[in-house]
């Protein structure tokens, strides 16, 4: 995508070839600055930190991370703690694990000295593989926004509500719930986006808005509490989302808050879309409320940073002093409240039945 008229992804090789840099994101969208991540131990941080964030890039994040471990330790033990020290940073995103033992198959069974070549090769695949994903996605959204706006005879814009981020900025490129807003947009669709400002850490209000504004989309920034009055006043015509982890009968966890607009959706009779990469599927599970939800810094919720009138970054807190806060990351969003599964081999019935049919040749392999 496009900042300022550079093309960017979220994350990319070094131009000397030593380490990666990534967006970092906790300075958005005040600054634009990116970070050189030359270790494992940075590009660790780099998660759980959320400098990334969204399961498909720390996916990619992660990978890379691999590869920086293995420039200065290929054995077996240290392959394993690198992989160990990952998968241990954030625990709800699916891709993460997944992408970390998508790595480890690749150079396992190589000499030493080869691993590291083969790590950067996979983890530079694994990227490649997420941007066509994402704008496979996007093209299967955009014939459901068409059906919509036609449905709405032409009238108005198409009014389309998303929460938390999962837009380029949550994948490596295109990302997956905004993917077919901005296909919609290019294609001259008159699209206008309800973002929810999506507390704590606010990913709607600094990221989709910020995303969506350097893309040309009419949007306006809400809070999380206003998307059911919007429905009930006809005001939505569809919400879409994206997920971190989808157990394998359609349930779907992602930032908390969404299981409450699916509600408000299923009321007012409004569609609720689900856009997920493959690999966000957890075939493990059959029940999304076995998925592990992250608990987070309670600061996240007493404490708000933004920018001041005369431009400093200031962070206050909105809390008592003694006052306990809970930080909980993530929700599920049962799939009797899902309209749809928006993946990239097509739009999936949320249950079992839906995915399989999708992805046979996963599905059996887990029913093994």
């Amino acid at each position: 995508m496009q900042v300022d008229g550079i093309a960017y992804r979220t994350i990319w090789p070094a131009a000397d070839g030593r380490a990666v840099e990534i967006i970092d994101q906790t300075k958005l969208p005040h600054r634009f600055e990116t970070v050189r991540l030359e270790t494992v131990d940075a590009a660790a941080h780099a998660i759980r930190a959320m400098l990334v964030r969204g399961a498909p890039l720390i996916g990619a994040t992660a990978a890379y991370g691999l590869w920086l471990a293995l420039r200065s330790d290929p054995s077996d033990v240290g392959l394993d703690a690198a992989a160990e020290k990952l998968v241990a940073t954030r625990p709800t995103a699916i891709n993460l694990r997944w992408a970390v033992d998508a790595v480890v198959q690749e150079v396992r069974p190589r000499d030493t000295g080869a691993r590291a070549e083969a790590a950067f090769a996979k983890a530079g695949a694994i990227s490649d593989e997420d941007v066509a994903i994402n704008r496979a996605i996007g093209e299967h959204g955009l014939e459901l926004f068409k059906r919509a706006y036609a449905e709405k005879g032409g009238q108005g814009p198409l009014n389309v509500l998303t929460h938390c981020n999962a837009g380029w900025l949550a994948t490596v490129d295109w990302g997956t719930a905004l993917a077919p807003i901005y296909m919609a947009h290019d294609a001259g669709i008159p699209v206008h986006v309800w973002v929810d400002e999506t507390r704590p850490r606010n990913q709607g209000a600094a990221l989709t808005s910020w995303e969506l504004g350097r893309h040309g989309v009419p949007h306006k920034v809400i809070v999380d509490n206003t998307g059911g009055l919007l429905m009930q006043r006809g005001l939505v015509d569809l919400c879409i989302t994206g997920t971190d982890r989808t157990s394998a009968n359609g349930d779907v966890c992602n930032k908390i808050g969404t299981y409450l607009k699916a509600l408000a959706a299923q009321d007012n009779g409004v569609p609720f879309y689900v856009a997920l990469p493959g690999p966000t599927i957890d075939w493990t599970l059959d029940d999304g409320t076995r998925i592990p939800i992250e608990e987070r810094d309670r600061r996240e919720v007493t404490h708000l940073t933004g920018q001041t009138d005369d431009g400093r970054i200031e962070t206050v807190r909105v809390t008592p002093p003694d006052a306990e806060a809970a930080n909980y990351g993530f929700d599920v969003t049962p799939a009797r409240l899902v309209t749809g599964l928006i993946t990239e081999r097509g739009v999936a019935a949320a249950s079992h039945a839906g995915l399989a049919g999708l992805y046979p040749e996963r599905a059996c392999t887990a029913a093994e």
